[in-house]
């Protein structure tokens, strides 16, 4: 994959990401906005994080916080949108005439969905990253800090089980419909592995995720700009193919991490 060192679109919107529970959420949507709309035009850079391309001057120049994921819209002067929340909103705002994955500005529904959209930035994202961090790629293996995080990525997925109890999809009236609310989560709830978190505590989430993958778009989204291997099902087919010694480092890390949780008489609760 040829490293990038610039834009390179000149027309539709220019998306810089990667392989991400945060950035999918901008593909997913994309895709939507095209499966619905029949566009906008889009294409697709990979930023590698992993060799902090996100921090050359000519990433930062697009966003100054040196983060993905971001867009460029040359469409309407080259203008840039950074942070996945805004980026959502943004495109909605623009290419969602018709809020068929969005709602009405002038709605209640509308609030929700910000609602449950800044819950999901301000909450399951910052959680769950560190929950991804400390047990796997620490260097430094804490179990306070393990527990702490993996116990409170648990509590807020708790209150999503709890919201989609009676209901289809997290935004909307009677039992909702499908939106960037649920756009904004999906990334994450399927990571949810890599943090330590089993789906089978959850049922209702769990649900609720097999029905929002079934969308064509959404499997698009989630592909992009190539699959993740941290996704839960590229876990599973590790595990099942038997590759050489996982089994027993994943063992080992779900072991530390209920032992961390026990150390400090951690109990789940939520909300």
């Amino acid at each position: 994959m040829a490293e990038p060192t610039g834009l390179i679109a000149k027309s539709g919107i220019e998306l810089l990401s990667f392989a991400t529970a945060n950035s999918s959420k901008v593909s997913i949507l994309l895709e939507e906005l095209n499966e619905a709309y029949g566009k906008p035009e889009y294409t697709c850079q990979a930023i590698n994080i992993l060799k902090n391309t996100q921090k050359q001057a000519w990433y930062t120049a697009i966003c100054p916080n040196g983060r993905i994921p971001a867009i460029v819209d040359h469409d309407r002067g080259d203008f840039v949108v950074f942070e996945g929340l805004a980026i959502l909103s943004y495109l909605t705002k623009h290419y969602d005439s018709e809020c068929k994955l969005s709602f009405p500005y002038d709605s209640d529904d509308y609030s929700v969905c910000q609602q449950w959209m800044v819950w999901q930035q301000s909450g399951i994202g910052p959680m769950q990253g560190q929950a991804n961090h400390f047990p796997r790629f620490s260097k430094e293996k804490i179990p306070y800090a393990v527990q702490r995080y993996v116990g409170e990525t648990e509590r807020l997925y708790g209150v999503l089980d709890t919201r989609l109890k009676d209901r289809d999809y997290v935004a909307g009236s009677d039992r909702g419909r499908f939106s960037i609310a649920d756009i904004s989560l999906l990334g994450w709830v399927g990571s949810s592995y890599l943090a330590g978190i089993d789906l089978k505590m959850f049922p209702n989430v769990k649900t609720w995720f097999k029905r929002c993958s079934d969308r064509p778009g959404v499997q698009r989204g989630l592909s992009l700009p190539f699959p993740s291997p941290f996704r839960n099902e590229a876990f599973e087919k590790r595990l099942e193919s038997g590759e050489e010694g996982l089994k027993e480092t994943e063992d080992a890390l779900m072991k530390f991490i209920e032992d961390a949780k026990k150390q400090y008489n951690y109990k789940y609760a939520s909300p």
